[in-house]
Parts: structure tokens; C-alpha cells; sequence
């Protein structure tokens, strides 16, 4: 196998002597000064993606925060034009305690609680996003109360199947999230919503998975949603997010200007005359960000397989154990070397499914104390992170200019008590 692919790499690296550089700085220092596992992610790429969603999608476009918040990236979207699309109380906590102002956040969630919808109305949020019937009447009951009637958009499944993972899959009909074009219910909470004076109507919202790489799904989504939304002239259409990236060799997948190109063609072919907007996350953060991790065992068990045991695991990046999700391996003291020993990299966790890369490629001299690389880890990791095994959770640094940031440190043990009672 050959070197680690350079597209797969975050946008401001270079390779010197061997060694990997992010952001003007070496990584291997990184691992010195921070320990490992750690999140090295691009700064100047978070913000230039951040830069080309608004650019592409206009004002509206809203960074998806579940796939990686922090109060340091909450700053950076805000900073660089973006609104905010947060799922729980937890989140729309951190936002606001980042400083991002209210109206700046988007509401999203299939089971909105009394007390998070009450907070949401209460700080003003910009919009939110409504799931379901009982969110309705939730909210009805809040203004009624005395809340400030909020501007919403309603999610809607257009029965669209994306090729992805099935449990990435929201805009089919048999789904958890939002109502159902098909059978009639989305019309219904349109009408209903519509009626209601303690909501105002924006628009709808549709999203149809994550991790697609084919536009002609979104293509189809609009064909569908014109015939919905078309009568209906709503100021607002929400494509959701879900555009695909690449994780591995050989994969490839739209810019977020040729995402949104397809979908404002689709919808101007299909004449739907909303204004079009989205809610990128992973397409945002994923390729900005390195893991790195130490090799502490290699275990050759001959004529089978060799593992390499890393400190980290299933508790930085669960999406291979959730997803069976693929990812590359490198070493980044030799980041522009062959890679022609095939391994599976596994974490320190007390379980047989805590796999990194179920079948990397690695450099024949990989060797215990290594440094060792997965690239594309800047979504999911770290937002969907556990002390699982009470590990304390990895530090995340920014890099930018030649200047490391350090914006969540690594917790420590007595972080593992503090809530206990």
C-alpha cells in the first residue's frame, strides 16, 4: 500500500523530512507537549469550510454542532458567519455560555423536553426545528403560559432513501425524526402549524441521512418535496446536512459549493422558489482534524493476524464499533512512507469490538512507542465520546500559523469523581 493519501490529510499539512506538519507545526511535538490521544485539528480549514457553507448557502446555513462542539468551535462558526444548530439542552448550554447570541441558534431534537423547549423560548432562540404532534402541543402550552411564540420549520421525510449505513438514514418514512410526506402527516402539522398562533411558520425542513456522497439523492428529495412545499409558498426550505466525506483511500466526495450548487439547481429546476438553506457539520469538521494515539502492544498471532493496541479506543472514536465505519492509519514520523504490513488497530478497551481500522496499512517498522495517525477525525469523535473503562476523555488542540491552542484539556482522575455522591 501506498503513502498515506495527501487528500485525506487536513488542508494545511505538510510532509518534512518525513514528519508531519499541521498548521506550520509538527505533530510529533504535539504528542510530546500534550500526551496522547489527542485531537489536532486545522484551525484555518474550520474556518475556511465555515466560510464556504455561508458563501454557498447564504446567511441561513447553520453548522451542525453534534459533530463537534466545543465553546472554542461554538466562536468559530458564530465568527465566520455561521448559525448554530444545536439538538439538546446540553448544547444550546454551550453555545450560549460560548457567547454565541440565541437568535444566532437553530433547535433541533425528536423529543424535545418541557424544560428544554421552555429554555429555548425563554433565551429566544432563532428557530426551531418541530419533530413531532406532542412538540406542538408543548409549545402551545408554553406560549399559552406567557413564552414569546416562536419561528419554526417542520421536519418532513420525503421517503427519499439515501445510500448510506441504516442508522444514517432520517428522510425515509419509517424513521424517527419528522413527518411523513408520503402518508399524508407532514401535510397535517403543516396545516396545524400553520393555524396555530403560538408558532410562526417559516418553512420545512428536510433531512435525508448523513455521509452521502450521492448528489442525486438530494436531487431526488427535491423532485419529491416540489410537489409538497411548491403549493405552499413557505419562505424557507432546510436540506438538513449529511453531505459525505472521504475517510479512505479511494473515496471521494462533493465540496460543500458543489453540494449546494446541486441542490439550488434541483430546486430552481423544480421551481421551488424558497430561500435554500442547510446544516452542514461533518462536512465542516471531519477532514480537518488528525488522532493521535501511542502504540503500546503489538500482538502477531501468526498465520491469522497482527493487532496494534493503541490508548485510545472506542471511547474517542466509536463510529467503527457503531457503524462499522473505515478509517487509514499512518505514522506521521514517516507520513510519505509505503505501507505494506496490514494490521488491525484496536484500542485498550475491555471489549472485542473495540476496533480503530479493522484492516490498516502500516509502514513494516511500526513499533511500540510509535506515534501512530487516523486522519478525518474531526466529527464524532470527540462529541460522541465515553469514560468508558473510566478513561479520561483526550484533549483537543487548534492549530493555526505556526501556534497551538489548547481548547478542551484532558480531563483528569478526579474528574472521574466529581459527580459521584
Amino acid at each position: 500500500m501506498n503513502a498515506i493519501p495527501q487528500y485525506l490529510l487536513p488542508d494545511n499539512s505538510v510532509v518534512v523530512d518525513g514528519r508531519l506538519r499541521i498548521g506550520g507545526l509538527d505533530v510529533l511535538d504535539l504528542a510530546d507537549e500534550y500526551g496522547t490521544p489527542l485531537f489536532v485539528y486545522d484551525e484555518e480549514q474550520l474556518r475556511a469550510r465555515c466560510r464556504e457553507a455561508v458563501s454557498a448557502f447564504g446567511d441561513g446555513v447553520a453548522y451542525a454542532t453534534k459533530a463537534f462542539l466545543s465553546m472554542a468551535m461554538a466562536r468559530l462558526a458564530h465568527e465566520e458567519g455561521m448559525r448554530l444548530d444545536v439538538a439538546t439542552g446540553g448544547e444550546l448550554f454551550v453555545a450560549m455560555h460560548a457567547g454565541v447570541p440565541a437568535n444566532r441558534l437553530v433547535l433541533h431534537g425528536n423529543n424535545k423536553s418541557d424544560e428544554e423547549l421552555a429554555a429555548s423560548l425563554e433565551a429566544g432562540v432563532g428557530q426551531i426545528v418541530i419533530d413531532s404532534f406532542v412538540e406542538i402541543d408543548r409549545i402551545e402550552a408554553l406560549v399559552a403560559g406567557g413564552a414569546n411564540p416562536p419561528s419554526v420549520l417542520v421536519r418532513v421525510t420525503p421517503g427519499v432513501e439515501a445510500h448510506t449505513h441504516e442508522y444514517l438514514q432520517t428522510g425515509i418514512a419509517d424513521s424517527k425524526f419528522g413527518f411523513s410526506v408520503e402518508s399524508g402527516v407532514a401535510a397535517a402539522a403543516i396545516e396545524r402549524v400553520a393555524a396555530s398562533p403560538a408558532m410562526h411558520l417559516d418553512g420545512v425542513h428536510a433531512h435525508i441521512g448523513s455521509q452521502v456522497f450521492d448528489a442525486d439523492s438530494y436531487r431526488r428529495a427535491v423532485a419529491v418535496l416540489a410537489e409538497f412545499v411548491g403549493p405552499l409558498s413557505l419562505g424557507e426550505l432546510s436540506i438538513g446536512g449529511g453531505l459525505g466525506v472521504a475517510y479512505v483511500t479511494g473515496e471521494h466526495a462533493p465540496s460543500i459549493t458543489e453540494w449546494a450548487d446541486t441542490v439550488k439547481e434541483a430546486c430552481a429546476n423544480a421551481g421551488i422558489t424558497s430561500r435554500v438553506t442547510a446544516e452542514p457539520g461533518r462536512s465542516i469538521v471531519a477532514g480537518a482534524a488528525v488522532t493521535l494515539y501511542t502504540v503500546g502492544t503489538i500482538k502477531d498471532i501468526p498465520g491469522i493476524r497482527t493487532y496494534i493496541a493503541v490508548d485510545g479506543g472506542m471511547s474517542d472514536n466509536p463510529r467503527p464499533s457503531l457503524y462499522g465505519s473505515g478509517y487509514e492509519a499512518f505514522l506521521p514520523r514517516a507520513t510519505d512512507a509505503d505501507r505494506p504490513k496490514r494490521v488491525r488497530i484496536v484500542g485498550k478497551h475491555c471489549e472485542s469490538g473495540d476496533v480503530i481500522v479493522a484492516d490498516a496499512d502500516v509502514p513494516d517498522d511500526v513499533a511500540v512507542g510509535d506515534v501512530l495517525a487516523t486522519p478525518v477525525t474531526g466529527a464524532y469523535g470527540h462529541s460522541m465520546g465515553s469514560n468508558y473503562n473510566m478513561v479520561r476523555r483526550p484533549p483537543v488542540v487548534f492549530v493555526r500559523n505556526g501556534e497551538a491552542r489548547l481548547v478542551v484539556r484532558r480531563e483528569e482522575y478526579d474528574d472521574l469523581v466529581q459527580r459521584d455522591v
